[in-house]
């Protein structure tokens, strides 16, 4: 099972396709969750995803902004996008009935 952020990771760098690098994946999870996060609070999410496999590394072009040298960009692997799946389908079992005991009068889809 996937830890919170190591979810909102993958699923950020599934959103940003070929621009997903360390910060911008750092940007958006905080733009989408408006939650200060300390920077290293992603990268390490990133290596360990990419030790299990989830995702894979790979380096972009040099760029004279920084200095000549490569960013690092991720994109997920198969096995990325399937437990990303499972993550899915056991949130839904998770979430089936709770948002009528929250207040809230629909289902999140399924």
């Amino acid at each position: 099972m996937l830890t919170k952020l190591e979810e909102l990771v993958l699923l950020t760098v599934l959103r940003l396709e070929d621009e997903a690098y360390g910060i911008s994946v750092y940007k958006t999870i905080q733009e989408f969750s408006g939650k200060k996060l300390a920077v290293g609070s992603v990268y390490f999410p990133l290596e360990r995803l990419t030790k299990k496999g989830y995702l894979e590394a790979y380096k972009g072009e040099p760029t004279p902004e920084r200095g000549g040298m490569s960013k690092r960009f991720y994109r997920l692997t198969p096995e990325g996008k399937k437990i990303l799946k499972d993550t899915l389908k056991i949130n839904q079992l998770f979430w089936k009935g709770i948002p009528s005991q929250l207040g809230i009068d629909h289902e999140p889809p399924a």
